[in-house]
């Protein structure tokens, strides 16, 4: 290899050059109350320099459109991590998330992997957002089994406070995608979300598949979001007013 040059990625599997993992979502709060539900839907796993074309009869089931201010997702990030101190130098990013489908995408988790030019790993940047339309990332820097911690700094569900920590499991995904993340306070587990999933490469057919198994599965996310607020409040779980305003997201690259 020329010195200097990225050393080649390899393309991620299928003619779109990605993946979907059929998903299986586990949510259990055990602090204050106890409450547990589990959730199937799929997700997609892409390269952000080579996001997938789909014909446009398919396009109403999947597209990754531009971010805030019209930026691509990759000029997103790349400013976002030039706002932390981290240059990638071009190198590679993927992203596990929902596509937008049926007119609509909500992401309670976005995950990337960051890598430099020669492949890498570099960090890990997990995006929470919230019900209300705020979003926050977390830069993190896992071991090699994917472990990580960051203090709680975004107001996300109204019956906690923001406060306590995060313990995160997040491998860059293979052929199983298994990746958890706990909300510890005072030093016990209150809240542990887990996503297991198994890959498949993106095909029009898989994406048909995956569609009618899990029909509107992006409004599904956030209808289970709402619905199992609501039913936390009628049992009475006191809720934590929602901050003025949450700290900004960095994003200061030229």
């Amino acid at each position: 290899m020329t010195a200097g040059r990225p050393a080649p990625a390899a393309v991620l599997p299928g003619p779109w050059g990605a993946v979907l993992y059929e998903c299986r979502i586990a949510h259990v709060r055990t602090a204050p109350v106890r409450n547990a539900f589990t959730h199937r839907t799929y997700l997609w796993l892409v390269d952000l320099d080579r996001l997938p074309a789909l014909p446009w009869p398919l396009r109403w089931l999947a597209s990754f459109p531009s971010g805030v201010r019209g930026l691509s997702p990759r000029e997103e990030i790349r400013r976002y991590l030039f706002g932390e101190g981290v240059d990638l130098a071009g190198g590679r990013v993927l992203m596990l998330a929902h596509a937008r489908s049926l007119g609509y995408a909500f992401n309670p988790l976005t995950v990337y992997w960051c890598h430099d030019r020669t492949g890498r790993p570099v960090c890990t940047v997990a995006e929470v957002s919230n019900t209300y339309g705020d979003r926050h990332r977390y830069l993190l820097r896992p071991d090699g089994r994917g472990r990580a911690e960051a203090a709680k700094e975004f107001y996300v569900s109204p019956f906690f406070p923001v406060d306590g920590r995060y313990r995160m499991v997040l491998p860059e995904p293979g052929e199983r995608l298994a990746l958890t993340v706990r909300l510890e306070r005072d030093g016990r587990s209150a809240f542990t979300a887990t996503l297991r999933g198994t890959r498949h490469p993106a095909t029009a057919g898989r994406l048909l598949r995956a569609a009618a198994r899990h029909p509107f599965s992006t409004w599904a996310v956030s209808t289970h979001i709402r619905l199992r607020g609501i039913g936390l409040w009628l049992r009475g779980l006191p809720v934590h007013p929602r901050p003025d305003h949450d700290a900004p997201t960095k994003d200061s690259a030229p």
